[in-house]
């Protein structure tokens, strides 16, 4: 069921992005900096573009930049999460090794029992 919902919602979310993007072919210029401040430095990047593309892009800039900086201040959380799996993975070993230490001495089948619980 969630499938379809999901379909539904990306089919929608497509017609959407089509239509906006049909009904703003025309194109705008676009430059880098200012004309004062282009001047000052000697140069300037500027470019004519649809202005659909202009009005994606920023959303997709948007998105790139929101999932970076979330990716990059979940680090601490990451760090941790792999520091405490390596500690209960050393802990998972060092208990093997006291349950094996204990039933040494004992029947086979009852050191299996002990393992299995």
């Amino acid at each position: 069921m969630m499938r379809y919902i999901r379909y539904g919602f990306l089919g929608v979310l497509g017609i959407v992005l089509v239509s906006v993007s049909l009904a703003n072919r025309q194109t705008v210029h676009l430059q880098l900096m200012p004309d004062a401040l282009a001047e000052l430095l000697g140069f300037n990047l500027s470019t004519n573009l649809p202005l659909f593309l202009v009005v994606l892009g920023g959303v997709v800039a948007g998105l790139v930049i929101g999932f970076i900086w979330e990716w990059l201040r979940e680090y601490k959380h990451r760090k941790d999460a792999t520091v405490k799996k390596t500690e209960v993975k050393k802990l998972e070993r060092e208990v093997k090794k006291l349950k094996k230490k204990q039933t040494q001495g004992e029947d086979d089948v009852l050191a299996l029992l002990d393992e299995a619980s």
